[in-house]
């Protein structure tokens, strides 16, 4: 989808990746002040795709939480838009290294990964050739060079034809560049960025895409992977 979810319609699953919940408030603690309305937009987000689409599951893909200490950063509205959001589906909070055990009084079951047919649903991809895979965690980013040598740098699925790597969808969520060596073990051979435009999403091969340049990564706070 062009948000940045993933929607499998004939089991009516939607799949939403590092949402980071309190993010901002988690800045603001260590001196950072970021605005504090990170997780009010990112649930609205995730509101809007439910109304859409009215799933029957919803797997949220590790990473949910910005650290083990969100829960009580939480506002109560959000608290109460998110337990309204939960108990209206079977929400799966899968288990991220930021969220091991994700808070118990919010709604939704937690698990480690959850597989449905033929794909598996997890936070951090496997090393080496794994079908059917559908991971999080490392919120991948194309920086595509178009005929004119002009660059675009935007959200993207990254994928080999046989898994997935989905980007980042809390909203204040950076990236990293599918170039970066990070990516290396997960797509040792082919890779494709899914790219997520204003009007759908594009795939762009690997010799559309280009790595961040030295001063792009250090003006570019989304290079920064959190």
């Amino acid at each position: 989808m062009t948000c940045g979810a993933l929607w499998w319609e004939e089991p009516g699953v939607l799949v939403v990746s590092d949402l980071h919940f309190e993010k901002g408030s988690s800045y603001a603690a260590r001196g950072q002040m970021l605005p504090p309305y990170d997780t009010r937009e990112t649930l609205a987000r995730v509101g809007r795709l439910m109304t859409a689409l009215s799933p029957r599951t919803v797997i949220s893909l590790g990473d949910s939480f910005h650290d083990r200490r969100a829960r009580p950063r939480m506002a109560p509205d959000d608290v109460a838009s998110l337990r309204g959001i939960t108990g209206s589906c079977d929400w799966v909070w899968i288990e991220g290294n930021h969220d091991p055990k994700p808070p118990e009084d919010l709604g939704g079951r937690a698990a480690v990964e959850i597989t449905i047919g033929p794909l598996t649903f997890r936070h951090i991809p496997s090393a080496g050739a794994v079908v059917g895979e559908v991971a999080g965690h490392l919120h991948p980013c194309a920086r595509v060079v178009g005929r004119s040598g002009r660059s675009v740098r935007k959200r993207c699925f990254a994928t080999d034809g046989a898994r997935l790597v989905m980007p980042a969808y809390g909203a204040l969520t950076g990236g990293l560049n599918v170039l970066d060596e990070a990516f290396a073990p997960v797509f040792p051979k082919d890779l494709f960025a899914g790219v997520i435009g204003r009007d759908g999403v594009y795939l762009a091969g690997r010799d559309n895409l280009a790595p961040d340049g030295m001063r792009q990564a250090v003006l570019d706070p989304a290079r920064r992977r959190a």
